[in-house]
């Protein structure tokens, strides 16, 4: 019975969005219903059946349930079978969230509609505007170009996406590096597995890269489901569009503040509201006196619009175009106006005054990237100087805000140092991790008026925390409430790690429910790589021969043979070679199915607490493999071993050389 659960789940997708327990009590309900529907299922079914089922049942009322159902499937006589039932479960649990969460921290109109499933129908001139986009960045593509230019008024989109190759480089398109392109199936045919694998590739670079996926599984690019598939890409274009949208790649928006103390409130914003302001800043010099504060109904009448090109683009200004009464004539000739100073536009006159939110931001950040009107001269870009130079505390924000995006909660959040200082975040990140832990009615929800409150909610995160055995000294939710950089890491480095650990020991016939510790981890990855024939060890998580990326390969290819093309691998001898092999390992494991939010870099430098979150992926993916899908000369015994003999030693174990200094908090 050890491998009972996996092989009825043989999406490895599907597989990642619930622990071995959680399956095992679906299944349970699953047959259940089938029993008392005389031992078949249907669609039409299920919104009267799962009101058991907690969350739900709870959230949505039965009409609701029956009224999704319908918006989303075609024939609800359809039957059920297992992995049908958990991808309606999982969205009808996305929409149950959104409605419990629906006064929450406002998201960007991005993060709305593409993953909710709330809407179902789609908007032409968006769509529309992506084609374009997609034809203007990809064309030159050599696996993509046979396929484009795509017509924008047919469904091309959306047929070419059903293999996972054109998602995968607007990644890259986006987030350039994101992907090894030697990972993407890319023959002319693929067969239904090479595009399940693309398609979990896609899903969990998009991850990496900050998109919100929560409901979006690989059977929805399969099905073509067009809301689905235009949410996820117009996520991907908004992040290529505002990548400029900060100091690091942009000095010269210091421009926008006064001081060293504003500089860093600018750093904490998200992109969109940076965009805000620059669009603020430029319309003040032009004696605009409104301010904008959205891309929609404060544009609509294109007035800002006018003044903004005016004042950036002087010498293509056409007078008329502040003079018109008639809203759709005005943006019309601003338009035109972009059109003279060469700024790329895929928006018409129609979706500024209906004051589409999606496009007028993109349209907003083409004109920022054309020509941001900014000093390059400006004497505060010395204020950069000044400030610390925080690469890997950056990058540790980065893994960690991705990561807690993945998650689904209520909140998606642009700066871990400012979006968890009210608490809430931390609660529902801990409830994702461990279901119940939190007494949410002593919790206060967002927006949070009252500075008490805030300290509340952060002070049964550090409760909590303690409960879980982290190693929290002399703090208090207060230090949370002021942002204290090094503690916020310190807690969300201990809550990543329990929630690993957590999902390997609830592989029970495995671990036999005994606590696993990081030594076990470590155990397990070379006693895999060594049984298939490897030459490679780890010493510990930092050890520094792993830099060349020869180990993890060589684990790769003991937990699935055919996932590793040797013949593409380097030595990992220079700084290149390594760089080669961590982005190759990051895309194999991704593409197996390994939700993971590290950096070539991290590989490159061994950084302890990535390097385990790496191994503890890959290991999760392998035993939650039916038996038969294993590489030969692969066994239970052998996987299982080493849980067996899982030591008594505390979450802090030396044996993996986890120094005390990353995992607590002093």
């Amino acid at each position: 019975m050890a491998g009972y659960v996996g092989v009825l789940v043989s999406d490895p997708w599907l597989q990642n969005q619930f622990t071995q327990v959680e399956l095992r009590s679906l299944k349970t309900h699953f047959m259940t219903m089938r029993r008392e529907n005389s031992g078949g299922l249907k669609l039409a079914d299920l919104p009267g059946k799962m009101s058991r089922l907690k969350h739900v049942g709870e959230n949505l009322s039965e009409q609701e349930r029956a009224s999704f159902l319908q918006d989303s499937y075609q024939n609800l006589e359809d039957e059920v079978d297992f992995e049908l039932f958990l991808r309606v479960y999982l969205k009808l649990q996305g929409l149950a969230t959104e409605r419990r969460g629906s006064g929450a921290k406002n998201t960007s109109a991005f993060l709305k509609s593409p993953t909710s499933t709330l809407l179902h129908t789609i908007s032409e001139s968006e769509k529309a505007s992506y084609v374009a986009h997609i034809n203007n960045y990809l064309a030159e593509d050599e696996f993509l170009k046979k396929y484009l230019p795509l017509e924008p008024s047919a469904n091309d989109l959306f047929e070419i996406a059903k293999d996972g190759v054109l998602i995968c480089k607007l990644i890259n398109v986006a987030v350039p590096g994101t992907i090894d392109e030697r990972a993407i199936n890319t023959k002319s045919e693929l067969n239904p597995w090479e595009r399940n694998e693309n398609h979990t590739l896609c899903l969990n670079s998009a991850k990496a890269i900050g998109c919100t996926v929560v409901n979006i599984g690989t059977q929805d690019f399969i099905e073509g489901r067009r809301h689905l598939v235009l949410g996820l890409i117009s996520q991907i274009i908004k992040i290529q569009l505002l990548a400029d949208l900060n100091l690091k790649k942009t000095p010269q928006l210091v421009e926008l503040v006064n001081d060293s103390k504003d500089v860093e409130e600018l750093m904490s914003l998200a992109p969109e509201k940076i965009l805000l302001r620059w669009m603020n800043f430029q319309l003040k010099k032009a004696g605009y006196t409104k301010t904008v504060t959205n891309f929609s109904s404060d544009v609509k009448d294109a007035e800002a619009y006018a003044h903004l090109l005016n004042v950036l683009a002087p010498e293509h200004s056409n007078p008329s175009t502040l003079k018109v009464k008639d809203p759709l004539e005005r943006a019309k000739l601003v338009l035109e106006h972009a059109d003279r100073m060469g700024c790329k536009r895929y928006l018409t006159a129609k979706d500024i005054v209906e004051g589409s939110p999606n496009l007028n931001l993109a349209f907003v950040a083409h004109i920022f990237q054309h020509r941001n009107g900014l000093s390059t001269q400006t004497k505060q870009i010395s204020f950069l100087e000044t400030l610390p130079d925080d690469t890997q505390i950056s990058r540790e924000e980065r893994s960690f805000r991705f990561w807690i995006n993945s998650l689904g909660n209520s909140s998606y959040i642009d700066n871990i140092f400012e979006d968890v200082r009210n608490g809430w975040v931390l609660l529902e990140t801990l409830d994702k991790v461990s279901p119940g832990i939190v007494n949410w009615k002593i919790a206060t929800k967002p927006p949070i008026k009252m500075p008490f409150r805030k300290v509340e909610n952060c002070n049964q995160v550090v409760k909590i925390g303690k409960q879980l055995k982290f190693s929290l000294v002399n703090i208090a939710g207060n230090d949370i409430v002021q942002g204290n950089k090094k503690l916020i890491l310190a807690y969300l480095w201990q809550l990543m790690r329990f929630n690993m650990l957590q999902l390997l020991k609830n592989l029970r016939f495995h671990s036999h429910g005994k606590e696993i510790v990081d030594a076990d981890i470590l155990e397990w990855a070379n006693t895999k790589v060594r049984n298939s024939g490897g030459q490679t060890r780890m010493a510990s998580f930092k050890d520094k021969s792993l830099s060349d990326g020869i180990f993890f390969l060589e684990l790769l290819s003991a937990v699935l043979p055919r996932s590793v093309n040797w013949s593409l691998v380097t030595k990992g001898q220079s700084e290149e070679e390594k760089r080669m092999n961590s982005t190759y390992i990051i895309s194999i494991a991704r593409k197996l199915g390994c939700s993971i939010f590290l950096l070539p870099e991290d590989i490159i430098e061994v950084n302890q607490k990535m390097i385990l979150t790496l191994t503890a992926s890959i290991m999760y993916w392998n035993l939650k493999q039916p038996m038969e899908e294993r590489p030969c000369g692969s066994s239970d015994s052998e996987s299982g071993s080493i849980l067996d003999t899982t030591s008594n030693s505390t979450t802090d174990d030396t044996a993996s050389e986890s120094s005390t200094d990353d995992n607590s908090i002093n």
